[in-house]
């Protein structure tokens, strides 16, 4: 826990600092969720295709999950989700002839969520 998961537009993949982004939030993450920096684990899926409304082109997605073990309040995950708004704007420069769809959302893991590690 955390598990962050960050599918973005493959015609983002110039545009996008996605190291920073995730050292960045990992950071956030600690100072707004209390969680420790160990345990922040992001991964990023590049997305080929990229359809809005009726557009096949033209368009660029972002779209960041964060989850959480339960127990944060709904405040909380408010302001970590508004962080990680903040934090694209800065980690994802505007491609030219696209237009850009950045969202984000916090929520608990399930309760059946376990790890391990190897």
């Amino acid at each position: 826990m955390p598990q962050i998961t960050v599918d973005y537009s493959a015609s983002l993949e110039d545009a996008f600092d996605r190291h920073g982004f995730a050292l960045a939030l990992h950071a956030e993450v600690v100072e707004t969720a209390a969680a420790k920096i160990g345990a922040c684990k992001t991964q990023f899926r590049r997305t080929e295709d990229t359809v809005v409304g009726a557009d096949t082109a033209g368009h660029a997605v972002v779209h960041v999950t964060l989850g959480l073990l339960a127990g944060r309040t709904e405040a909380v995950k408010v302001k970590l989700t508004e962080a990680v708004l903040e934090l694209l704007k800065t980690h994802v420069k505007q491609a030219e002839g696209l237009e850009l769809h950045v969202s984000a959302e916090v929520r608990d893991l399930d309760p059946s969520y376990r790890k391990f590690e190897a």
